[in-house]
C-alpha cells in the first residue's frame, strides 16, 4: 500500500501562472519604474502567490521576465523550467505568440485553434486580465504582444502527450486553476480527455487505451494504429470510459497486463495497486465455474493464469470487456480487450 506522506505535500504553480506573473512583471518594467524583485498575481480561485524573478531584460520597446516553475512536490516534467514572457506593443489588442520551446497547435479538437500558440484559454484569460489592469493603471491601451517561451521546452515536450496531440515544437502553457496539486490524477485524466477530443476531431474511428508501454506497443502493432489514436490510459480506466460514454468513438481497444485487466474485470475503475487489488477468491470462483484448476493459492493474477491455463485469461478478457461496456452506459462504442504478460505475449483477447 502507498504510504501517507509524513507531512503535507507542497503544492506548486502551473506554467500558466508562471507566464502570467512574468507578463505582469515585464509590463511593470516597460510601463512603470523598472523590474520588481518579485511579483504577485491573483489566481482564478483567489490564491495570491508571489513569484521571484529569475530572468529580466529590457530592450527598445520590449521587456521580458522569466519565472522558474516550481511544481511543489508533484513529479512534473516542467518543474524547474524557466517560463519567459516578452511583452511589446501590438497593432491592436492582445496578441499571443509562441517563442522558443512553446508549441503550435496542428490538429483540431484542442481548446485552442489550429495554427495558434499552445497557450490554453485560462492562462490567456489570466494574462489578458493583468494586461488590462495595468493598462488602466498606467493610462495605456491594452495593445500588447505576449510572446511566451520555455528554453529546452521542445525537448521536455517529448516526455508529454504533446506530440500525439498534434502540438508541435514545444510545451503547452497550461492550468485551469494556476495551482499544481501534488500527485493529482486530474492532469493525467485531462490529457486522456484531450486525446479523445483530438481523435474525434480528426475522424479517427479506432482508439486504444492501454495501461502501460508494453501493452501499448502490442496493441499498436496488432492494429497499426497511429500515435494519436493511442490514449495513455494508465490506471484510469474509469476516467477514459466515463469520457467516452459522453464523447464516443466507433471503436476502442483496451490493452493491459493480466493483473490490471483482472481488476477491471472485477469492477475496478482505478487500477493502481494502492487503490485496487485483485480479489483472488472471486478469481478462483471464475476458474471453478470454468472447470479449471484451483487458483486460490496464487499470489498474482499471472500466477493464477499459469496454473489454470489460457482459458482463464480468455475469460478475464471477456469479463473486462463486459465491465467496460457497462461503464460506457449504452454509448455506441465497440470494445475489445487484449491481455498480455510482462514480456508482451498475448494471454487472452475478447471482442
Amino acid at each position: 500500500m502507498a504510504r501517507k506522506p509524513a507531512s503535507e505535500l507542497r503544492r506548486g504553480w502551473t506554467t500558466g501562472a508562471c507566464a502570467t506573473a512574468a507578463v505582469k512583471a515585464a509590463l511593470l518594467a516597460l510601463w512603470g519604474d523598472g523590474f520588481p524583485n518579485e511579483v504577485g498575481i491573483t489566481l482564478p480561485r483567489g490564491e495570491t502567490p508571489v513569484f521571484p524573478l529569475a530572468h529580466r531584460e529590457l530592450g527598445d520597446g520590449w521587456a521580458e521576465v522569466g519565472i522558474t516553475k516550481d511544481a511543489g512536490d508533484d513529479p512534473d516534467v516542467t518543474h524547474g523550467a524557466l517560463v519567459i514572457a516578452r511583452v511589446s506593443a501590438s497593432d491592436g489588442g492582445i496578441v499571443f505568440k509562441a517563442g522558443e520551446g512553446v508549441g503550435i497547435v496542428t490538429k483540431a479538437g484542442l481548446p485552442i485553434g489550429v495554427g495558434e500558440p499552445a497557450i490554453n484559454p485560462v492562462p490567456r484569460q489570466m494574462m489578458c486580465a493583468e494586461v488590462e489592469a495595468l493598462a488602466a493603471e498606467f493610462g495605456r491601451g491594452a495593445d500588447v504582444v505576449i510572446e511566451v517561451s520555455i528554453p529546452d521546452g521542445a525537448e521536455i515536450a517529448l516526455k508529454t502527450w504533446n506530440p500525439r496531440l498534434g502540438i508541435k515544437g514545444g510545451l503547452s502553457i497550461l492550468g485551469t486553476t494556476g495551482v499544481v496539486r501534488p500527485f493529482s490524477c486530474s492532469a493525467w485524466i485531462a490529457s486522456i480527455h484531450r486525446g479523445v477530443d483530438v481523435a474525434r476531431a480528426g475522424g479517427q474511428e479506432h482508439v486504444a487505451g492501454c495501461t502501460g508501454a508494453t501493452s501499448e506497443k502490442v496493441v499498436q502493432g496488432i492494429y497499426g494504429l497511429p500515435d494519436h489514436a493511442m490514449l495513455d490510459m494508465g490506471d484510469f480506466s474509469g476516467g477514459l470510459l466515463k469520457y467516452l460514454a459522453k464523447n464516443p468513438v466507433p471503436r476502442m481497444t483496451i490493452g493491459g497486463g493480466i493483473g490490471k485487466i483482472t481488476k477491471l474485470a472485477q469492477g475496478a475503475v482505478d487500477l493502481h495497486s494502492s487503490r485496487s487489488q485483485v480479489d483472488f477468491a472471486a478469481l478462483n470462483a471464475v476458474a471453478q465455474r470454468l472447470g479449471l484448476p484451483d487458483v486460490s493459492g496464487a499470489n498474482t493474477a499471472l500466477e493464477a493464469v499459469s496454473i489454470a491455463g489460457p482459458d482463464l485469461a480468455a475469460e478475464i478478457a471477456r469479463l473486462a470487456r463486459l465491465e467496460a461496456v457497462a461503464q460506457l452506459r449504452g454509448a455506441d462504442v465497440a470494445i475489445d480487450v487484449v491481455v498480455i504478460d510482462r514480456a508482451g505475449a498475448i494471454l487472452g483477447r475478447a471482442a
